[in-house]
């Protein structure tokens, strides 16, 4: 095991984000994916992001040759042995999850620290399929990663105070800013998020303004830089009802409850930006 490698598992948005930043921090770092075109898709999407910062003055261009070398995709869940810190970016489903983290358990040294970036799920629950809870936490990294400074970390049950503080030093080193919270469903940015984008939801399914009216409101009014409704498109509308379904299960309390038409765009399969449609439409994303 090494203190100066992580494992980054999953290469989409957000995996590849925090696979960035840690490569930016100097850590060398394993990208793996189930997918060979996912891994290819977020290599080029780390190019592309260290490009666009170099352009605009924010990165040294010699920089940005030995941050990509710090990069290695990975098809080898193996691999995670030889890093002291494994990230977690799968998507949001607790079995998906389960599974990765019982895997993660039989290959990774006593030591490593095995963290989710997970935005809603139980700490607690995933730490109990490993021989190491104390070793498990949560890093919730926020949207676009590379550009937000927030890190959630959020504690299970189990969690040592070592493995706390070895994440924190890690996020700081990332030069992220990260904030205590503790192990229940939403934690506390989607606890908070999601019921206002749900709010919405109902309120143009309710009839009561169209969705321009909406995000304006919250936009002019409120100061947010982006209306709920493009915030849920952005974020993907499988993911705001899963977290929805998540908040309303784990509290059992009808505030929670989602907004039949969220279920019924993301039953027509209008999940949002990714899909090329969600509340607006937009140029379809290569898959």
């Amino acid at each position: 095991m090494k203190k100066d490698t992580i494992m980054v598992i999953g290469a989409g948005q957000m995996g590849s984000g925090i696979a960035q930043v840690s490569a930016q921090a100097g850590y060398n770092v394993y990208m793996y994916d189930v997918s060979p075109e996912q891994i290819e898709k977020g290599m080029k999407r780390i190019s592309g992001q260290l490009f666009r910062q170099a352009e605009k003055g924010k990165l040294p261009h010699e920089d940005v040759k030995q941050i990509y070398q710090r990069l290695s995709p990975s098809a080898a869940l193996d691999e995670a042995r030889e890093a002291f810190l494994i990230i977690e970016a799968a998507v949001e489903q607790m079995d998906v999850k389960k599974d990765i983290f019982t895997r993660l358990d039989e290959v990774t040294e006593d030591s490593a620290i095995l963290a989710s970036n997970t935005s809603s799920l139980s700490i607690t629950e995933l730490a109990a399929v490993t021989k190491k809870p104390q070793n498990v936490i949560g890093m919730h990294f926020m949207n676009p990663v590379p550009v937000m400074q927030l890190v959630e970390v959020i504690r299970g049950l189990e969690t040592s105070g070592e493995t706390y503080e070895t994440v924190v030093a890690a996020a700081e080193r990332m030069n992220k800013v990260p904030i205590e919270v503790r192990d229940f469903p939403g934690f506390i940015s989607n606890r908070i998020l999601m019921p206002m984008i749900n709010e919405a939801v109902f309120a143009l399914y309710e009839g009561i303004a169209e969705k321009e009216s909406i995000d304006g409101i919250m936009k002019l009014g409120m100061n947010h830089p982006m209306g709920p409704l493009a915030l849920a498109d952005l974020i993907g509308l499988d993911t705001c009802l899963y977290i929805m379904e998540t908040l309303h299960e784990g509290f059992g309390d009808d505030k929670y409850r989602p907004c039949p038409l969220l279920k019924q765009y993301v039953s027509a399969g209008r999940l949002g930006k990714k899909t090329g449609r969600g509340f607006y439409t937009y140029e379809k994303q290569p898959t």
